[in-house]
This record gives C-alpha cells, structure tokens and sequence, in this order.
C-alpha cells in the first residue's frame, strides 16, 4: 500500500511579463507545486484576499508599472502572513538590501532558469515555513503567558482574601472550573473583573462617605 500523497503546496507568481509568467508557472507545477498567476500588484492583492491562508510563498517581480513590487511587498508585510521572495533584472547590492529590508526570504536576478529558480525557490519556502512555526510558536507562547498570568492574579486574590497558601488557592481554583466545566483562566479573568469592578465601587462609596 503506497502512502498517502503529500498536498501539493501553493504559490502565487506575480509578474507584468506574461511569458515569464508562463514558464514560472510551469516549471514549478512540473515540480509539485499548485501556481496562482497575477499580472499586476493589485490582481496579487486580489488573489491573496481570495485565498491567503492557501499561499505558501509569492513570487514578486520588483519593478511592475503602477504600484512595484517593493510596494506590495510593504503591504504583505504590514496587512498578510503571506512570505514573499523577490525577482529581479537587476543584480546589485543596493537592490538585494532593499529585498532583506523589506523582509524578502528569496531573492532571484532574471533571465531565470530552472536550475537556479527550483534551488532558490525551494531554499526560500524552506525559510517562508521556518518564520511561520516562529509565529505560532511565539503566539502560543503569549497565549501561555497572558494564561498564567491571569490564573496567578487570582490566586493572589484568593489567597489575600481567604487567607490561604498559593496551592490551596489554586487548587480551589481549579476544582470550580472543573465542576463549571470552564477553563481555569476563563474563572481567572472572570474573577479579576469581579475583583476590579468591588475596588471601583469602594473608590464610589469612599467617594460618596468624603462628602457627606
């Protein structure tokens, strides 16, 4: 029994010239890989909003009329998590700084052939995949944290309040979620409200008690 074929990975190619648009796309579909084609910046930005969390690395040509490709670059880095690598008939040092600067993971001079475009384009998805497992590590991560720091705001209050050590706090803690089939830092942030909303109407009675 053969295994099971991998999904075969999605690229967007944006270029005015429409033979290179061809043969891009033909040399990576003969590769493995599904292609989207877009003539201009703003068709890119059409087929992005069609289907961005499908795309895993855009081609861009730097200089397209009207908006370039160092302009749409700004607007996948500012507003998409959609990684781009660079095409160009340019090779110097000041066109290669601008690609880093703009947060390019590729950058590759025309005429392209497909001995360098596979190895230039399959070394830049490797680094497009790289950046987005530190994404979702990095939000995993703050999302532990923002957790953790509710669950031991709450537990300090418990423990102020009931004159209690950290682990039978936390343990009561837990058990109520438990029993309320809840999460534990959903009954943390829901406990810090209550918390905030008591001090704001001590600070109101405090405030109404100065003057009589």
């Amino acid at each position: 029994m053969s295994a099971p074929l991998s999904p075969r990975r999605l690229v967007l190619l944006v270029d005015d010239d429409a033979v290179l648009l061809e043969y891009l796309s033909t040399v990576l579909e003969h590769a493995g890989y599904d292609t989207l084609e877009a003539a201009s910046a703003p068709e890119a930005l059409q087929r992005i909003a069609e289907r961005e969390a499908d795309i895993a690395l855009a081609l861009l040509d730097i200089n397209m009329p009207g908006m370039s490709g160092l302009d749409l670059a700004r607007r996948l880095r500012d507003h998409t998590q959609v990684a781009f690598m660079f095409l160009s008939s340019v090779d110097d040092a000041e066109t290669a700084r601008q690609a880093a600067s703009h947060g390019a993971v590729g950058f590759l001079v025309k005429p392209v052939d497909a001995a360098r475009l596979l190895p230039a384009f399959e070394s830049a998805l490797a680094r497009a995949d790289e950046i987005r497992q530190l994404r979702r590590t990095e939000a995993n991560l703050n999302a532990a944290l923002a957790a953790g720091r509710e669950t031991s705001l709450a537990v300090g209050l418990l423990m102020a309040r009931f004159q209690t050590d950290r682990n039978t706090a936390f343990e009561v803690l837990r058990d109520h979620a438990r029993s309320n089939r809840r999460k534990v830092n959903e009954v943390a942030e829901q406990l810090i409200a209550a918390e905030e909303l008591l001090n704001s109407l001590h600070g109101a009675f405090a405030g109404r008690l100065r003057g009589k």
